[in-house]
């Protein structure tokens, strides 16, 4: 009978252990919807303490478009860091927020629990600095 129970958690624990494993590698998308989809963005630089709302559609199109491309892998806990680079929030009709999130370098986003790492198409940060110096 003890050995039945030993036996039944070593097993629970393979399982659920396994069940994580796959979880935690799995590709996140950032984005899924279509840049008619956006009414705006909302662009903190957690550098300088500026922001600005883009409503521009070249703007929107041209980051909703950059950010479906991007696919994430988790790479570690965000809980308890503070500071970052960009927080992007993305805004449907009627200022609903559909997304947000902080990008700290082109490879690097934070979306609370997790930091991401993107795994293939990379996020356009020089794109989102420009905005701010005016040269996008």
């Amino acid at each position: 009978m003890k050995s039945k129970k030993i036996l039944l958690g070593v097993c629970i624990s393979l399982v659920l252990g396994l069940g994580l494993g796959i979880w935690w590698n799995m590709p996140s998308i950032l984005v899924d919807m279509e840049a008619s989809e956006v009414s705006k963005i909302s662009v903190f630089d957690g550098n300088t303490g500026r922001s600005m709302t883009l409503t521009e559609a070249s703007d929107i199109e041209h980051l909703v478009e950059n950010f479906n491309r991007v696919s994430l892998k988790k790479e570690g806990l965000s809980w308890g860091y503070m500071g970052y680079g960009y927080r992007i929030t993305m805004y449907r009709a009627n200022d609903v927020v559909y997304k947000e999130f902080i990008v700290n370098s082109n490879e690097s986003i934070r979306k609370d629990p997790f930091f991401y790492r993107a795994s293939q198409e990379k996020i356009d940060y020089t794109y989102i600095k420009n905005l701010f110096d005016g040269d996008a």
